[in-house]
């Protein structure tokens, strides 16, 4: 745990995009008289194989006495306490995911939910969630539900913690059927479909192919990096540019490996370590995405977009570096560092970065948190965050490394930076263009309620913290006069909660998959196929299902898409046996 002595406890929640929306539980008293309280495997195996009673695990949710949770997360939607809303989380996650993250807090740490240690320079310390912070002071919610604010001018020294403040060994103070009661009560904890709006672009119910899109290992060997402190994984793979079987394949650490298809199997190498140059220790920041110049052939260029920890502030940047001469790894020659962009909150930083058809360089990013956007980043024109960025990585205007395109949407409008190309996203994680007409689509990890794939287009807002998906969200950011685009397609939280964007299939022009843009879950590791007519969702299905956390997707120069697992594993997709217009089952 912290060495401080003064805390605040406070909820996790599930990790970047990626995991466990946890419970701040304060233990209770154990069973009277018991010598030796039964271990974590007891209240796992009640759990898992005996199941327990709704009624009674709701009454122990309520129960201050016993346990703290409602003091620390509301189950209306609201969104309103410390803690992340319950609402849903029983569409979110399954039984066995529950009693993991309840049974081991800080297995996993989400983005927006990590603690937060604040001493200030009278000695005081605080731990809490990050509610708000601006130039003047920030503010941080303890299980109490009271917001603490601090003056940036008295704080010595802030930093974010690896430890969940949710207490250790929590079963110690109870029985395994009242544990087992407790995960009962959050498994009926749904979506309700009346919260959800009537649209076509959100279809209640996502028909699912009775053949579906077999997924199978592209490598034998999983990539892994040692344990640490932080769970880290694999955030994608690229194939190296007129090597048909050369990949690259990143890790979050700041690893790349490439990985070499031969007739007798694969060979893996380092191409680059970088770990000492990337920050990876908390929340969603590491080695996010890569990309090659158009003109990778003869210069040898490519891009990478990652964090570092920089005068105590986390900031992503965008890198331009050289491969050697002989093709075999990078050069060795230090990166070319082209822009910074300094974090609020540690998260939400979106994670792409990919040349468009005209030869400009696109990258996202997300509002960086906290969550409600409460600083309104994604609607203020006056930063980068939240938006989509469109540079010219072969020019250079005055004081900047890189140029601005002429046409792009608001040069020369006072207080805007040039650099922006659309705007109004929480945490853009994946883009690409479509090879057959250029289009862009976009996948912007949502909130409390759905996960949403949007087409993006030159000068346009895409509605973040006014709109999510489809419905209003808040009217605080709302200017007269600002228009909004909405999603192509948004799904509620029983198909997942952390869409993570792909590309549209152009590797068989005879395949019923032509044309149809895949995308998927981290969580759910559901993968979806969706297709679209003039903006508006023409029909979508749910086209397979992978064996680990879906990270991000790959494609090669033949069109072939792979499935990137965040635990390690590479996948290839055989559209073959399927047919998108196929037998499909609700």
């Amino acid at each position: 745990m912290s060495p401080l002595e003064k805390r605040r406890a406070i909820p996790t929640c599930r990790p970047w995009s990626l995991a466990i929306a946890l419970l701040t539980l304060v233990a209770g008293t154990g069973p009277v008289g018991a010598q030796r309280p039964p271990g974590p495997e007891a209240h796992r195996r009640e759990a898992l194989t005996r199941g327990g009673d709704a009624g009674r695990g709701a009454r122990l949710f309520a129960d201050e006495r016993r346990l703290a949770c409602a003091n620390c997360h509301s189950i209306d939607g609201t969104a309103s306490k410390a803690g992340p809303d319950l609402q849903a989380i029983g569409d979110k996650f399954g039984r066995r995911d529950l009693v993991e993250a309840v049974l081991n807090p800080s297995a996993t740490i989400a983005p927006g939910y990590g603690t937060v240690v604040v001493e200030t320079k009278a000695g005081l310390q605080y731990q809490g969630v990050l509610k708000q912070s601006d130039a003047r002071q920030i503010q941080i919610m303890g299980g109490d539900a009271k917001l603490v604010s601090v003056a940036k001018d008295d704080i010595a020294s802030q930093s974010g913690s690896t430890v969940s403040l949710m207490p250790e060994a929590l079963q110690a103070g109870l029985t395994p059927q009242e544990f087992a009661d407790l995960i009962e009560y959050l498994t009926t904890l749904k979506q309700p479909e009346s919260a959800l709006a009537g649209n076509r672009g959100m279809p209640r119910t996502i028909p699912v192919l009775a053949r579906p899109v077999r997924v199978e290992p592209f490598f034998t060997q999983e990539l892994r990096v040692p344990p640490a402190k932080v769970k880290t994984g694999l955030t994608g793979m690229y194939q190296v540019p007129g090597r048909t079987n050369v990949f690259l394949v990143l890790h979050q650490k700041g690893m790349i490996w490439k990985m070499e298809k031969t007739g007798t199997g694969e060979t893996k190498t380092v191409f680059a370590d970088l770990t000492s140059e990337v920050f990876s220790e908390r929340g969603p920041n590491g080695l996010l995405g890569m990309t090659f110049h158009p003109k990778f052939r003869q210069n040898r260029k490519y891009y990478l977009k990652h964090q570092v920890f920089e005068a105590g502030t986390v900031t992503t940047v965008i890198v331009e570096k050289q491969f050697s001469s002989d093709l075999e790894g990078d050069s060795g020659v230090p990166g070319r560092r082209l822009i910074q962009i300094q974090s609020v909150a540690e998260d939400h930083s979106g994670g792409c970065v990919e040349f468009g058809p005209d030869g400009f360089l696109y990258f996202a990013m997300g509002d960086t948190g906290p969550h409600n956007d409460p600083n309104g980043h994604a609607q203020n024109m006056g930063l980068l965050l939240g938006k989509m960025m469109r540079i010219d990585v072969d020019h250079t205007d005055p004081g900047k490394a890189y140029a601005i395109p002429r046409d792009n949407p608001f040069v020369g409008q006072t207080g805007v930076p040039p650099e922006i190309w659309a705007s109004g996203f929480r945490n853009p994680w994946r883009f690409c263009f479509d090879p057959a007409n250029g289009d862009l689509w976009l996948a912007d990890v949502g909130q409390d309620r759905v996960e949403e794939v949007a087409l993006v287009r030159r000068g346009e807002n895409h509605g973040w913290s006014v709109y999510e998906g489809f419905e209003p969200f808040s009217n605080q950011y709302r200017r007269e006069g600002r228009t909004f685009t909405p999603p192509v397609f948004a799904y509620g939280r029983k198909y997942g909660n952390s869409v993570t964007g792909g590309y549209v299939y152009r590797g068989d022009k005879q395949s019923s998959f032509n044309g149809v843009y895949l995308c998927g879950d981290y969580t759910s590791k559901r993968i979806f196929g969706v297709r679209q007519e003039k903006g508006v969702l023409k029909d979508v299905r749910q086209v397979a299902t992978v064996p680990q956390g879906l990270v991000s997707f790959g494609t090669d120069e033949a069109g072939n898409l792979y499935v990137v697992g965040f635990d390690g594993m590479v996948y290839r997709m055989d559209f073959s046996g399927s047919r998108f217009d196929g037998e499909a089952t609700e």
